[in-house]
């Protein structure tokens, strides 16, 4: 039982994250998104994985926490480049600074 609860919720977190990464995928843009918070996450799921590993109790619950690493892991490259695109965007075109 303790199983299926866990796999509801980790499946619950993870249908959040391709609605996360195609909203950064189309917006091309960094701007409402936490670098700090995406690692965090990340790194939570890094630490179920190891966890199921560690206690050899790789069941069908272990490839949803590999599933949602992987949507993160996706989500912070996207936060990277949505980030230099907007470095790039508010630098001048011509090549003088702002007056």
């Amino acid at each position: 039982m303790s199983e299926l609860l866990e796999a509801m919720m980790v499946v619950s977190f993870g249908i959040s994250w391709p609605i996360s990464i195609a909203k950064s995928w189309r917006s091309k843009t960094a701007k409402g998104k936490s670098l700090i918070f995406i690692l965090f996450i990340l790194f939570g799921y890094a630490f179920g994985i190891f966890s199921k590993l560690a206690a050899d109790k790789i069941t069908y619950v272990f490839i949803f926490y590999v599933i949602n690493f992987i949507m993160v892991a996706f989500d912070a490259c996207l936060y990277v480049r949505n980030n230099r695109l907007d470095q790039k965007n508010s630098q001048p075109t011509d090549g003088r600074e702002y007056e």
